[in-house]
């Protein structure tokens, strides 16, 4: 496993970062605790979350996959210092259902409880998991700046943010001297890549941000099992049908040529793609057992080509 500054913050960030929000949803607790015992055993050592996973849960309210967390560290499992805790916070938890945005309140609350939930006085990257529109950016930054200051969090980041947001929150930051954002979240695949590529790429790259892909698997559509005649049994089935198009199934067919290659899966290569571009520190990834997790911590050692990774670029190219 390889390690890496998250921009331009002390954090070294393995190769592969575990997401948990399948925690409460697809995976049980039993199977959290083994999941995040053999990811940090494999050199895993950033694990995020966020305050919501998984609310869309029938009888989960949210803040499940980070009292799950919370547990397996209170086990002793591995000493606090050695992961990096990141979670995020905006979302519609009941408790504050009419307080989902990024104002001063909602920041100092959701933090406090995500620290609880999490049993744990401070979290490494706290991050804001949505921009929000009516909040002032300086309200966000001060609020965060001052968990910074207080020792509860150690860097702030952000989640799905535009680029006009990115780039007003980093320069609204310095000119106040506000602690800044060392990382952003977006989505990025080999069939998502317009939403990063267009703009928020040359900001990070710009102004030093670390990337952390999430969905890099694209749902699980690029580990091929996914075909045009064939969706298999996933609660994230539904949410693949926007892949389903002609030109990512080429993608796909690419992929499976290079697999064979080097005897290696399908979601192997897109994941080694993914890595290799400029402005990444780290992926995201969501597996929902020990094989999966194992089956994805085979890209670490896998290098492409000049000419695969190409080729992979050409016919992965967002359609105008």
């Amino acid at each position: 496993m390889q390690y890496h500054s998250l921009g331009r913050s002390g954090l070294k960030v393995s190769t592969l970062a575990l997401g948990t929000m399948q925690f409460g949803w697809s995976v049980d607790e039993p199977n959290t605790q083994r999941i995040l015992s053999a990811a940090v055993a494999a050199g895993i050592n950033l694990i995020d979350t966020a305050e919501i996973y998984s609310y869309w849960v029938a009888g989960n309210d949210g803040g499940v996959s980070e009292r799950w967390i919370g547990n397996w560290l209170a086990s002793k499992a591995v000493s606090r210092e050695q992961v990096i805790l990141a979670t995020k916070a905006r979302g519609p938890m009941p408790e504050r259902a009419s307080e989902g945005g990024l104002n001063r309140k909602r920041i100092f609350a959701a933090c406090e409880a995500s620290l609880r939930r999490l049993q744990t006085d401070y979290i490494d990257l706290y991050q804001a998991h949505w921009f929000d529109s009516e909040t002032p950016i300086e309200e966000t930054l001060c609020a965060l700046n001052d968990l910074v200051r207080q020792g509860k969090v150690r860097y702030i980041g952000c989640s799905n943010y535009p680029a006009w947001r990115l780039t007003e929150a980093i320069w609204t930051a310095k000119y106040a001297h506000y602690a800044e954002y060392i990382s952003l979240q977006p989505r990025y695949s080999l069939v998502n890549r317009a939403e990063f590529e267009t703009d928020l790429q040359a900001v990070c790259l710009q102004y030093g941000l670390g990337v952390l892909a999430y969905s890099p698997l694209a749902r699980g559509f690029l580990t091929g099992k996914y075909q045009p005649n064939l969706t298999p049994e996933s609660v994230r089935a539904n949410g693949v049908a926007e892949y389903r198009t002609e030109h990512n199934w080429s993608i796909l067919k690419k992929l499976a040529e290079i697999a064979n290659r080097y005897e290696k899966s399908i979601a192997q290569i897109a994941l080694a793609w993914t890595k290799a571009q400029p402005a990444v520190s780290s992926l995201i990834i969501g597996p929902r057992d020990l094989t999966q997790l194992q089956d994805n911590l085979g890209m670490c050692a896998l290098q492409l080509s000049a000419e695969e990774l190409a080729a992979l670029d050409q016919i992965s190219k967002p359609i105008p």
